[in-house]
């Protein structure tokens, strides 16, 4: 380890300026001795005037100024040679010249040094040249290499060429109308004269946006793969610099060099970093990145309409999006990239198994039943994890039992086979996670429970899986409830059993209060409170914009929504009990075959609740006694439905509940630990 940071030293050494200066110093030192002294070497001065008294000297030359006598002899002295030299100091002076006067000399001279111009001018420069180059080294750093010191304002795009690993639309699945999208504007660039024959205007921008993992950077990849023209990537923070007006600068840059090569495609990645809300956040209207949105701007709305540059941006964050970038004319196109549908799953799945040696038996249809709401990049680590797994159990195929050790490790994270627990302790965790089971079972509107173990697993004691056996895309106000008393089931438990609850319920509490929250100040699932959005959303806060704003409701009405959310709580706890106590012999054989086999998978756990006294029937709700409902049913749904999956046209848009169904219910902690 020392040895590898002392190379690393000495590489920084060498790629600093201090190379330079001292070969530079040596030169002068070099040039010095050059020209100073000759060849002549030096002795004392009572040696030179002794030779001076002597016969061996042929010529003396008296140098002014130095008090120097230089001497060429006709003989070789001691070891200094035949060309000696002494100094001598002003007083001695006189002497010196009678003594080169009395000597028996052939020839003798007197020289007087005159300053040379250059080597003045020289000596004068020097200085200031070895403080410039220290200089442009240090600007030279900061801009992370010599040939930029002068590009502050150069764009910092890559340049995809055709040498680059390509990504096509063939290894992107699970985004298909997407995908659709951008075919269209691949075409348009490969062949414009299609679409402006009828007089179609291809879109100027493209904006995806989506959760994280759903594959957005994946796509820009693969139009870049699909479109045989230049394209030009860019992270949204490479236009931010210290310095006010580089990323402007760098923006013209950008597009400019995208015209010059047009047809072209511009992929501005993460452009919230750039593209956020003017006026908003930390900062006034003056700050860097600002003008570079401002220059972004004047760019996108300049655009030749004839000039074929397409800018492809993708973001996390709409919402806090500038609304002069979003709206038509810049990014006339909005594609939404949400997490894929178990067809989609499936597809990715099967893109990401490739090179993967699978054994005979392994549905990967199965798979992607069992990862509702995994994104891509939670699909590819689910495959990824499974052969890492396989590699460190030195197997050769990926079986059934190493995908589902995958999963439990993507969703809760790894097993902790190395903590011990108390058998009081992990008795309470058989029985809180058998409560959970029990009452998810026992509800009429909750999914088939396929999963409980009480093993530790990431910062979870024990966990229960409850899966949809399909996606769903909205949520009943039953199916809610349902939630509410599964996650109270737990809590119920210990308290039925044990007399005597822990904080392992902590997380269930959390949940289910969020749940309920929701369903009064957002769903408009209360009679009293009514049919209101209340707050501004449960959105993350973008700070300048949301920070400030005021409840936009009476603290009267705040009381009432916490009242509605407790009774709310106050009735699936109360289902709960029911449930418990009504199946308490169920309950206690869950317990014990936990205990002694740790996990129990959807089949073992379907004998056990063949026996189970499920709810009843809720009463019908009515938003209000004065509004009854009709006894009139819905009409019977056609032999083969308009809305199908394959289907291009006739969908209708719906948007998502909010409250998804949870993929896991990994509580922190189910014995006594500190919530």
């Amino acid at each position: 380890m020392a040895t590898t940071s002392k190379r690393f030293d000495v590489k920084r050494i060498f790629k600093g300026p201090f190379p330079y200066i001292i070969l530079a110093i040596i030169a002068l030192w070099v040039g010095f001795a050059i020209f100073s002294g000759g060849g002549f070497r030096a002795i004392t001065t009572q040696e030179g005037l002794e030779l001076l008294q002597g016969s061996t000297v042929e010529k003396a030359t008296i140098i002014d100024r130095e008090q120097r006598v230089d001497l060429t002899l006709s003989a070789e002295y001691e070891q200094a040679g035949t060309e000696v030299q002494f100094y001598y100091v002003a007083q001695r002076g006189e002497a010196v010249v009678a003594a080169v006067d009395g000597a028996n000399i052939q020839e003798f001279d007197d020289q007087v040094p005159q300053t040379n111009w250059f080597t003045s001018l020289l000596g004068l420069l020097i200085p200031f040249l070895i403080i410039g180059v220290i200089f442009w080294f240090l600007l030279s750093s900061l801009q992370g290499g010599g040939s930029k010191i002068m590009q502050f304002g150069k764009s910092k795009a890559k340049l995809v060429n055709k040498e680059s690993p390509q990504v096509t639309f063939d290894d992107v699945a699970g985004a298909e109308e997407a995908i659709e999208e951008l075919h269209e504007i691949k075409d348009f660039l490969q062949d414009p004269t299609k679409f402006q024959a009828v007089g179609a205007r291809i879109p100027k921008g493209v904006l995806l946006y989506g959760p994280p993992g759903t594959g957005k950077t994946l796509l820009a990849r693969a139009v870049a793969g699909e479109a045989n023209v230049p394209f030009y990537a860019i992270s949204g923070s490479d236009f931010v610099e210290m310095f006010v007006g580089v990323g402007a600068s760098r923006v013209r840059d950008l597009f400019k060099e995208a015209k010059e090569n047009s047809p072209a495609i511009i992929f501005v990645d993460e452009i919230d970093a750039v593209g956020r809300h003017r006026g908003a956040g930390m900062g006034g209207g003056h700050d860097e990145r600002e003008q570079t949105l401002n220059q972004m701007l004047v760019e996108m709305d300049g655009f030749d309409p004839k000039t074929n540059v397409i800018m492809i941006a993708a973001t996390n964050r709409p919402d806090i999006l500038d609304p002069a970038l979003l709206r038509p004319g810049r990014f006339d196109r909005q594609i939404q990239v949400d997490a894929p549908d178990m067809k989609g799953r499936q597809k990715i799945l099967e893109v990401h198994s490739k090179g993967k040696p699978m054994a005979d038996g392994v549905d990967l249809a199965v798979l992607a039943r069992k990862t509702p709401g995994f994104t891509g990049a939670d699909l590819a680590n689910v495959l990824n994890e499974a052969a890492l797994l396989t590699a460190r159990e030195n197997a050769t195929i990926i079986t059934d039992i190493t995908l589902d050790e995958a999963v439990d490790r993507v969703m809760a994270g790894p097993q902790r086979r190395t903590r011990v627990m108390r058998d009081h302790e992990k008795l309470i965790t058989a029985y809180h996670e058998s409560g959970h089971a029990l009452a998810a079972a026992a509800m009429r509107h909750t999914d088939p429970v396929t999963k409980v173990t009480i093993l530790p697993r990431g910062r979870a004691l024990g966990y229960t899986m409850v899966l949809p056996l399909d996606d769903k895309y909205s949520i009943t106000r039953n199916e809610l409830l349902d939630q509410l008393a599964y996650a109270m089931g737990g809590r119920v438990a210990e308290e039925v059993v044990f007399h005597d609850p822990t904080t392992g319920a902590s997380n269930d509490i959390e949940k289910a209060t969020s749940i309920a929250r929701k369903m009064v100040t957002e769903y408009g699932m209360s009679a009293s409170v009514g049919s209101v959005k209340l707050g501004a959303g449960s959105g993350e806060v973008f700070l300048g914009r949301d920070m400030g704003h005021g409840r936009d409701y009476s603290e009267k009405l705040a009381e009432r929504v916490d009242l509605e959310v407790r009774a709310l709580i106050e009735q699936a706890h109360d289902e709960a009990w029911q449930v418990i106590n009504d199946n308490r012999d169920i309950l206690d054989r869950l317990a014990t075959e936990l205990l002694e086999k740790e996990t129990l998978d959807h089949r073992q756990l379907a004998v056990i609740f063949t026996e189970v006294k499920r709810l009843p029937e809720r009463p019908q709700w009515l938003s209000s006694n004065d509004r009854p409902h009709p006894d009139l049913p819905p009409v019977a749904m056609p032999t083969k439905a308009p809305i199908e999956s394959d289907a291009t046209d006739g969908g209708v848009v719906s948007e998502p509940a909010g409250v998804g169904v949870s993929r896991l219910d990994a509580d922190t902690g189910s014995g006594p630990t500190t919530s």
